[in-house]
């Protein structure tokens, strides 16, 4: 996606994808500051971790407690969280109205990036869920919403299901609701993961007749912002999807 941005933006720069070992994650880190680097992405499990290790953070990753985005400036390294407004962008083209309850699966770095995202909006419960119900308690301790058993979920007030786990990442046949529940009607089922383009969770919905996307437009939105910080530069997202392939069923912001 972003070599494709760089080329589309005549920035003689290029990305490329790099292998990075916790125990690693500092030296590659430091390794940023180089007058040559404009700035990278992270992803699981260093969304986190890497916090302490920046010079400062916007306010949006300041909240979240996790970054997606690392902007260099001249040495000075500043952690970003582009997930949180891509994912926001990615619900309004699948259509989500905010009429009702939410429910995110999960507490990790994505999962707080919705969690924050939702909130920032206003006007619906929050509920998280995750298989783990302290790592749950201890997210909504920090940024609001309610951290709830499966069974104490009001699933026919809920309109919209984030699976911010990685369920179904590794394993396609796996769901983080393997007994899907009944939801309010015209509900949507958002799926953060994107490979495979149908994850059980959102076969299950569909096949309840609900409505269901994966996470290829949150992808290309988030690289999209992403790019901005580096560069000061717009590209299309039409870009970012074209350069990802999407599958039919993604709709284009």
């Amino acid at each position: 996606m972003h070599n494709a941005a760089f080329q589309v933006a005549g920035i003689g720069a290029h990305y490329e994808a790099r292998q990075v070992l916790p125990g690693d994650l500092a030296e590659a880190v430091a390794g940023l500051r180089a007058p040559d680097v404009l700035g990278a992405n992270l992803s699981l499990p260093h969304k986190e971790a890497a916090l302490p290790l920046l010079d400062d953070l916007t306010e949006a990753a300041r909240a979240i407690g996790a970054v997606n985005t690392i902007v260099n400036r001249n040495g000075v390294l500043t952690g970003d969280n582009t997930d949180a407004p891509g994912f926001l962008a990615a619900l309004d083209t699948a259509g989500d109205d905010g009429r009702c309850a939410a429910v995110v699966l999960g507490a990790g770095g994505a999962a707080r990036a919705a969690v924050w995202a939702l909130r920032s909006r206003g006007g619906r419960p929050v509920y998280v869920l995750n298989r783990t119900h302290e790592k749950a308690l201890e997210l909504t301790r920090g940024l609001g919403g309610q951290a709830v058993q499966e069974r104490e979920v009001p699933w026919h007030e809920v309109c919209l299901i984030v699976n911010a786990s990685s369920a179904g990442l590794d394993a396609p046949d796996e769901s983080p609701l393997p007994d899907f529940p009944t939801l309010a009607a015209g509900a949507l089922v958002y799926d953060m993961v994107y490979k495979p383009a149908q994850t059980r969770l959102m076969h299950d919905a569909r096949a309840a007749g609900y409505r269901a996307e994966n996470g290829l437009e949150m992808l290309a939105q988030q690289a999209r912002l992403a790019f901005l910080a580096w560069t000061g530069r717009e590209v299309s997202i039409g870009v970012f999807l074209d350069a990802l392939n999407p599958p039919a069923q993604v709709k284009r912001g």
